[in-house]
């Protein structure tokens, strides 16, 4: 991309548009704006490096964070879309480069802060990858990991449930332990910055049940992600839940199938 139309972008607004290209799911739409938003802090920084060498004044810039943050998320929404395209050791490599940011010049404490920030956020996401892979012996060590940082619970939690349907691993024990811990610590309850992840969670638990035979307790699960859905206004959402609900129908509760039709009457 032109330097001149790197100059004309803002970071943040980089941000909302990666935002939006994540909740649609479209990762290579993801990957697009992730490089632009690398490609503008590069920018950016190399126009200051300029400026100082000729003892210009540092051109200002407005944004919401410091510089190094937004070359983090760059590295880590890139990240998210090769894990997501199956590209593991493309992901690997980029959870690698945004463990590593104090090497950025002129970092201020705030800076400093994000740093570590990334720093953490590589840990865990590394072992999510790893999960997310089919890596099983990493199991135990990253429900430690999540025991010890409760509130990254629900995501941790979404993380292992989809690897367990995906790779039929029985995790009954690891789950009874998550989910205590989350729900003691007060993590368990959901509000609009965790919806999402509630939602993948309540759904994939519901395919999980599905798997152990556990048809009813499939339902209760599937019931929660039906509402998570219209909470999110996700139609292709709400259109999985039913099918998948419609399948479990001979095997729900008379009563369960009445929630069923409440919660229909109400959103119709």
């Amino acid at each position: 991309m032109r330097t001149s139309i790197l100059k004309s972008l803002k970071p943040d607004i980089i941000i909302e548009m990666l935002d939006m290209a994540v909740a649609f799911e479209n990762w290579s739409k993801v990957m697009q704006r992730a490089d632009m938003l690398y490609q503008c802090v590069q920018c950016i920084q190399e126009e200051r490096q300029e400026h100082q060498a000729r003892g210009l004044p540092l051109p200002y810039i407005h944004t919401e964070r410091p510089l190094v943050y937004y070359h983090g998320f760059s590295l880590q929404m890139r990240g998210m879309a090769h894990q997501k395209m199956g590209q593991v050791d493309q992901a690997r490599a980029c959870i690698e480069q945004y463990a590593q940011l104090a090497w950025i010049e002129d970092l201020d404490e705030a800076g400093r802060q994000v740093v570590q920030e990334f720093r953490f956020r590589a840990q865990l996401n590394r072992y999510a990858l790893e999960i997310d892979a089919g890596n099983a012996e990493l199991l135990e060590e990253y429900v430690n990991f999540l025991l010890e940082h409760p509130e990254e619970g629900i995501k941790g939690l979404r993380t292992i449930v989809e690897a367990a349907v995906r790779y039929r691993w029985q995790i009954d024990r690891v789950l009874h332990m998550i989910a205590r811990q989350v729900q003691s610590t007060g993590r368990g309850e959901m509000d609009s910055s965790n919806n999402d992840d509630w939602y993948h969670y309540c759904y994939q638990r519901a395919l999980y049940e599905q798997c152990m035979g556990r048809q009813k307790m499939a339902v209760e699960f599937i019931l929660q992600a039906l509402r998570l859905a219209d909470e999110l206004e996700m139609n292709r959402y709400f259109k999985k839940c039913a099918s998948l609900l419609e399948s479990l129908r001979e095997d729900a509760t008379e009563e369960q199938i009445r929630r069923y039709r409440v919660f229909l009457e109400e959103i119709g």
